[in-house]
């Protein structure tokens, strides 16, 4: 799965449209490496996301589609 398109299913950015212009500039890295939005998320993965609301999440699993906010837990873990 497109790291875009992981970002947005979970809820870690609302559209992936966003997500895809964050990864394009740069703001996007897994395991400390700068990512294009095209990257396919693994499990374990790290991800950091910069800019004006920084965040980091760990993967722990992969979803088929969009997941409802009461089981994003299950999909990712925030670590800040």
């Amino acid at each position: 799965m497109r790291i875009d398109d992981f970002l947005s299913s979970v809820g870690v950015i609302k559209r992936r449209t966003i997500a895809k212009e964050l990864g394009q500039n740069g703001l996007i890295h897994v395991n400390d490496t700068k990512v294009k939005p095209a990257y396919q998320v693994k499990v374990n993965d790290i991800i950091k996301i910069k800019g004006t609301h920084p965040k980091t999440v760990e993967v722990l699993q992969l979803p088929i589609s969009s997941v409802p906010k009461e089981k994003r837990d299950l999909y990712i873990k925030e670590l800040d």
